[in-house]
């Protein structure tokens, strides 16, 4: 009795300390229609997507919408900080993705950048890591526009020292079969590709930021 009560003390010290549950990333994705899925049903909008691509490559994360239709990059930035107290939790990462309706309405690249630049500050300000996507103006805005517009992502990825995704559409933008009928937002198999594509930036971002 003695015996088997010292050998089970002693397998019980030896043992290995049970491993801890691994972290359950939180990541928002704070932007406007492209990532709040517009025109598509939920399971098919790029949060979704997204989650469901990190969890087939082993990456337990919950990806929270943050996305407004037809939001500016001001418009963003007067909900920032209720939508973070949303949340209920701080987010391991933050994807910002915002620019395009200022560039489609034709706004100050001045402007956009100047309250790009203020989310940026903010999520800095209370150490939540951030993912930038930037947009490309369309060339029919012509280089006056186009190349600030263009520059003010890289630009402000350095400033802020934040990973940049170069181009959110990228693969998507030019070919109409991976859009909705406006020419405008991804269909559900665009959803893929840029899901596909900005995959890596994401686990990236995430492995610098949760242990």
């Amino acid at each position: 009795m003695l015996v088997h009560l010292a050998m089970s003390i002693a397998c019980l010290i030896a043992a290995p300390a049970a491993a801890a549950a691994p972290h359950a990333p939180l990541i928002w994705a704070f932007g406007d229609s492209l990532v709040a899925g517009y025109g598509l049903p939920p399971a098919q909008g790029f949060t979704s997507q997204l989650q469901a691509g990190l969890r087939r490559n082993g990456v337990a994360a919950t990806v929270r919408n943050g996305g407004v239709a037809g939001d500016t990059a001001a418009q963003a930035r007067a909900r920032l900080r209720w939508g973070l107290r949303g949340l209920g939790a701080t987010p391991d990462l933050v994807i910002v993705e915002l620019g395009a309706n200022d560039m489609l309405r034709g706004l100050p690249v001045t402007q956009a950048r100047a309250n790009l630049d203020a989310i940026l500050t903010e999520l800095d300000r209370r150490h939540i890591p951030v993912l930038l996507a930037g947009m490309r103006a369309a060339p029919n805005l012509g280089r006056h526009y186009g190349a600030p517009f263009d520059a003010m992502y890289p630009a402000l990825a350095r400033a802020h020292r934040v990973p940049l995704y170069p181009f959110f559409l990228d693969g998507v933008a030019a070919n109409r079969t991976l859009l909705q009928t406006d020419g405008l937002h991804p269909n559900a198999r665009g959803v893929g590709i840029i899901v596909a594509r900005i995959m890596p930036a994401v686990r990236g971002a995430l492995r610098k930021t949760v242990p």
